[in-house]
């Protein structure tokens, strides 16, 4: 096998500052495998790295491989893997957890106070080959496509995210139509929710949450939410709320249409100075559960076998570009008319 590779690179430390370099490959530990990228997905996380926000100038040591949403090939183990072999379709858990603290010998890992990010803290793998822990890898049903793998790390927080309360039967409400929103819509239509409200102020993703299953779509610049409690026959508000926006204004947009005893599950970074009316989360009865990143590993199960019994996502991922285009990716998530980028490493 050669030994250098092409990656996408953070150079520098400015808004875009990316590049393709030519790197080496990963060397492999005992407990690791290398994977060969067939695809991988463009994720919110990037983006900021590419703005270079504030969170991402504080947070991101340049020169970096970024990137952590991925699909591809296992090429090479490490000698004290047995359970993943070459040849194996494979995708993986970003967060790299120590495995030795309370949460994670509890089974609670997604907890993990000491958690690295892949992509973030370390080397990513928008790149044509990945060197991860064999204890991140999830090995992937052939039969689904291989653009919806890529896509597991967000999938994953919308199955986190809306599987934290009972859906059954349930009013629930999405406050923001961005990719995660979006695929929890599906699954919200999937697991048998009675209502699925979703609010932006964006009209293209509004019409892509009514394809994906959406029962009512409201762009609050235009709409109150209230507007549509008649025609769907809910009385007192929302059971679930599943915020996803990261606003203020949708936060507490949500807060004050939950019904008395409604849950929250809360994914989006609402600012630091946020405000929201207390009173109402107390009287109100309100739980409001914060969300990160996916439970290792019942969400990867979970995800997994809703699309094995008919969940569909596929329309989420709205463009494909070669990696050596990826500047197009990015520009285009950005543009606000897309859903999920993402980049093909086959050549």
């Amino acid at each position: 096998m050669k030994r250098t590779m092409q990656a996408i690179v953070k150079s520098r430390p400015e808004h875009n500052g990316f590049e393709i370099k030519e790197v080496d490959i990963p060397e492999i530990g005992d407990n690791d495998v290398l994977v060969k990228m067939s695809k991988t997905a463009i994720c919110g996380t990037d983006l900021h790295i590419y703005e270079w926000n504030d969170w991402a100038a504080r947070t991101i040591k340049t020169p970096m491989v970024i990137g952590h949403e991925f699909v591809g090939r296992v090429v090479e183990v490490g000698k004290n893997v047995t359970h993943i072999k070459e040849g194996m379709l494979v995708s993986g858990e970003g967060h790299i957890v120590c495995g030795e603290c309370r949460n994670c010998i509890v089974g609670l890992q997604h907890l993990c106070a000491k958690t690295v990010g892949i992509g973030v803290n370390k080397t990513g793998i928008f790149a044509e080959y990945a060197a991860i822990p064999a204890s991140n890898i999830w090995i992937c049903d052939e039969s689904i496509p291989e653009e919806v793998i890529c896509c597991f790390d967000p999938l994953g927080n919308a199955v986190h995210t809306a599987l934290s309360f009972d859906l059954v039967g349930e009013d629930v409400l999405i406050t923001g139509a961005g990719p995660i929103g979006l695929m929890a819509v599906a699954i919200c239509k999937h697991v048998g929710a009675r209502n699925i409200v979703v609010t932006d102020i964006n009209d293209y993703k509004l019409e892509m949450a009514m394809k994906l299953g959406a029962t009512r779509t409201i762009n609050v610049m235009k709409e109150k939410i209230k507007d549509c409690y008649e025609e769907l026959k809910i009385k007192e508000g929302f059971d679930v709320g599943l915020e996803m926006s990261g606003a203020t204004a949708g936060f507490n947009d949500m807060v004050n249409h939950m019904c008395n005893g409604g849950k929250i599950a809360l994914l989006g970074l609402v600012p630091k100075d946020a405000n929201i009316d207390w009173d109402r989360v107390i009287f109100g009865g309100l739980t409001i559960k914060g969300i990160y990143g996916r439970e290792m590993y019942g969400t990867w199960y979970k995800m997994s076998a809703m699309l094995q019994s008919g969940l569909d996502i596929s329309s989420v991922i709205t463009h494909e570009f070669h990696y050596t285009e990826y500047q197009k990716g990015f520009e285009v998530m950005l543009g606000g008319q897309a859903g999920k980028a993402v980049l093909n490493w086959n050549c």
